[in-house]
Order: structure tokens, then C-alpha cells, then sequence
């Protein structure tokens, strides 16, 4: 008798361990990497983001290999570079065949609850948005919406929207939700731009905000004309073209990602409250950086610093912490997806082109990338296309389009605000030639560009 029920007892204990680990995926729109309490701002609040950071792995080092939102979405969920799954703006939607292996629909197919809110980003068939999502509630603009004699931010009922679907969730059934914010992206046709929750909307109104580096009008006049009458100097005249005007704008920036992160806080306490958070990896990144007027620019779309990295936190509260818990290595948006996969214990497919990170969170250092491709290839008058390579200390991009093909080359240990272009310097050229060699090889690991 007491030997069967140790057996018992022993049995219990293996389907405890071997249970399926849960997901929360949260991917903002447009926040910078410095855009976080925990990397030093000075009056930004984020403290539940903060909190996953003290609890969690933090990459120091989180890129996108795409800056805009319908490429690096498309890329987080197919684990493919833009020039492999060939989806941005103004392209056909990804197909079928293309999601067969999105990491949604791997992990539904294993039995799990998906579930998506918020921005989308990526257009594709009825029939693959129902092979990856069980629940599907996607949301766009205006931020303000009539929602009975109410008016709510679309922020807060994105977490509503979240919770709900937790609670629906049945407690032995292992789930995921991707929760998308469309904040702290500016609503683009609105004259105020960045519109933050009302309670919110004074939170930040005495914070200094210094000016923006590289903004004056001398560094502005030498870049070349393409770049000078750019879709990313049409928005600055939108959000930034007056001290006044940038004072507020960047205060509301910075108020919508402290709205984003209550939201998220109320998202943690439902799983606290429902008894999943033990058992849920929570994942928090953005789909890109941006420009706050940098360069004289506001938007995206460059390999300059500002556009391309973003916070990248992984919590997963099985495991112990690593050290301080901030991992140096260059993580993508592309290995998203086989991180995901293979914390879910699933193979990983050989059709994604990044790497998973899991190694890292074990506390392990495997051989790993010390640069990598970047692309944009969208096709708008404004917006000139580029490709390049971003390195640990060089940083290299060429403007393929223009007649001359124009090259930028920066040297981030000596210059890293990327305000000298070495490129245009003769006695760099042996560097240069070199990194155009690199981008060409790397270029090569996936298909062909269009």
C-alpha cells in the first residue's frame, strides 16, 4: 500500500514538472530601448516593467533587423529576415505556407489556448489566422474611443481585452496570449500625435526634456538631400519643429509607455490572482526604436541606433536568475520565435533564420553572432531603401537606390551618436570595403532581395 502510493505520489510529481509552460508576449510600437525606468531615465516610470527586469534576463543588446512595424512583426512571428519572408507595406500578405511554421500556430497545434490582442501589423488569410489564433481581437486607431458613456484608451481596454482571456482560460489548459500595443506609436493623422490615457495626460508636464542630440541645424544641413527631404523630416515638422512643440511631444511619448506598462501591471496581477504566474514566461519587447528628433528626424526606418534597438526581457519564473540578469549577446526579433518554440519543449523549425536565445537564460555563453543584416525594402518615395551590417564596433549601410549608390560607415566606440561618416573619408576606405564584403555575405544567408 505505501509503496503504491509512493508510486503515486512520485507520478504526480512528474506531470507537475513536465507541465506545459504558459506565455504572455507583450511587443509595443515604437519604444526605444532607453524608453525604461531601469535603464536610467530620468522621470520615465515604468515599474512593472522594471520589475521583470529585477526578476527576469534583460538583453542590453535587443535589435530589430527591420525597422517598421509590418516587416518586424512579420519577422517576430515567422523568424525570418524581411528579404526571406518578403513582407513589409505595399506587399502581397504573407501566405499561408509562410505561417504554416509561426510559432502560434506551432503552439496551438501542441494543444495550447492562443490568443491575440492589439495591433496586428501583418495582413494573411482567414484560414491562417484561425490555425494560429483561438481568440482574435485585433485593435487600431483612434486611441480614444466611446465605449458606453465612457471614454477609454485603447491601451486600457487592450488589457481588458488581455484579462478576459486569461480568466476564459481553463486553469489545466496551458495558453499564450500576444498582446500588441499600438502605443506609444503616434496617431499619425492627429495634430497632437502621441495621445496618452487622460488621467496620464499631466504626468509628466514639469519633467525636463533636453534637446535631442544631433538636432542642430549644422548637422541637419550636411546630410545628403535624399535623407534631408525624407518621410523622416516630414514627421519632424509634425511632432518636433519647435522647442515647445518637442517638449510636449516627447512628455506624451513617454506618458503613453507609463500607460502601457499599468496596463501591463493589471496583466500580471490577473495571473497572479488566477494562479498562473509560476508557470508564464512574459516576454516584453517593441517592434522598433524611433527618432524623438535625433538627426533632425522622426520616425524610424535607418540602421542608426535610435531606429533599430529596443528592450528586450525575458521572465521566466522557473528558472533562477543569471547573475544581474542583464545578458550582453545581440539578440534579434527573429529569434523570438525559436525562443518561444523551444521554451514551449516544440522543434524548432528549419525555416526560421534566428537563434534561440534559451541557451543564454540557462546561464550558458555558446559561440554567437557579433554582427548582423539589416534591411529595409519598403517601396514609398519618402522612405529610401537600405541595407547594411550592424557590428560590435562598425556599423555599416548603403542607400542602393540612389544614383550614386550613397554608403555610411560609423565607428561606435569612438562615435556612438553615428555623427561622423566615415564612409566619406578616404582614410577608411580599407574598412569600408570591408564592410561592404560583409553585407554581401550576409546578405547571401537568405533569399535574394526584391
Amino acid at each position: 500500500m505505501v509503496r503504491a502510493l509512493a508510486l503515486v505520489l512520485l507520478l504526480g510529481l512528474a506531470v507537475v514538472a513536465q507541465r506545459p509552460v504558459n506565455f504572455v508576449v507583450v511587443v509595443t510600437d515604437d519604444q526605444r530601448s532607453d524608453a525604461v525606468g531601469h535603464e536610467g531615465h530620468p522621470y520615465l516610470r515604468t515599474p512593472n516593467v522594471d520589475a521583470l527586469a529585477a526578476n527576469g534576463e534583460r538583453f542590453s543588446n535587443s535589435f530589430v533587423t527591420t525597422a517598421i512595424c509590418a516587416a518586424s512583426r512579420a519577422s517576430i512571428l515567422t523568424g525570418q529576415w524581411e528579404g526571406t519572408h518578403g513582407y513589409t507595406f505595399g506587399t502581397p500578405p504573407l501566405s499561408d505556407a509562410q505561417l504554416r511554421n509561426a510559432w502560434p500556430r506551432l503552439l496551438r497545434d501542441a494543444g495550447y489556448r492562443t490568443g491575440f490582442v492589439g495591433k496586428w501589423g501583418v495582413r494573411n488569410s482567414k484560414a491562417s489566422r484561425q490555425a494560429m489564433w483561438e481568440q482574435f481581437s485585433p485593435m487600431s486607431a483612434p486611441y480614444l474611443r466611446k465605449r458606453g458613456e465612457a471614454v477609454q484608451h485603447q491601451t486600457d481596454h487592450a488589457a481588458e481585452r488581455a484579462v478576459k482571456f486569461l480568466r476564459e482560460t481553463p486553469a489545466d489548459r496551458p495558453f499564450c496570449l500576444y498582446l500588441c500595443f499600438n502605443a506609444p506609436h503616434a496617431e499619425d493623422p492627429n495634430p497632437d500625435q502621441y495621445i496618452p490615457p487622460a488621467d496620464l495626460a499631466e504626468l509628466y508636464a514639469d519633467a525636463e526634456v533636453g534637446s535631442p542630440e544631433l538636432s542642430d541645424a549644422a548637422f541637419f544641413a550636411a546630410l545628403p538631400e535624399f535623407q534631408r527631404d525624407s518621410l523622416n523630416r516630414v514627421r519632424w515638422h509634425w511632432r518636433f519643429d519647435t522647442p515647445a512643440k518637442h517638449r510636449r511631444m516627447v512628455r506624451n511619448y513617454h506618458a503613453m509607455i507609463t500607460g502601457v506598462d499599468r496596463a501591463l501591471g493589471n496583466v500580471l496581477a490577473a495571473l497572479r490572482n488566477l494562479d498562473r504566474a509560476d508557470d508564464t514566461v512574459v516576454i516584453y519587447t517593441s517592434d522598433n526604436g524611433c527618432f524623438l528628433g535625433e538627426r533632425g528626424f522622426a520616425g524610424k526606418w535607418t540602421i542608426h541606433e535610435r531606429s533599430i534597438r529596443v528592450p528586450l526581457i525575458v521572465h521566466d519564473p522557473r528558472r533562477k536568475r543569471t547573475g544581474d540578469g542583464q545578458l550582453s549577446p545581440m539578440a534579434l526579433n527573429v529569434d523570438l520565435a525559436p525562443t518561444i518554440v523551444e521554451l514551449a519543449g516544440l522543434p524548432v523549425p528549419d525555416s526560421y533564420q534566428g537563434r534561440s536565445l534559451l541557451p543564454w537564460l540557462r546561464g550558458e555563453a555558446p559561440e554567437w553572432r557579433d554582427d548582423f543584416f539589416y534591411e529595409h525594402r519598403m517601396k514609398h518615395a519618402k522612405i529610401p531603401k537600405s541595407e547594411g551590417v550592424r557590428g560590435e564596433r562598425w556599423v555599416y549601410a548603403r542607400y542602393y537606390e540612389q544614383q550614386p549608390v550613397f554608403e555610411e560607415l560609423y565607428d561606435l566606440v569612438n562615435d556612438p551618436l553615428q555623427a561622423r561618416n566615415l564612409a566619406l573619408e578616404d582614410e577608411f576606405s580599407e574598412r569600408l570595403a570591408a564592410m561592404r564584403k560583409r553585407c554581401a555575405a550576409l546578405r547571401e544567408t537568405r533569399v535574394r532581395p526584391r
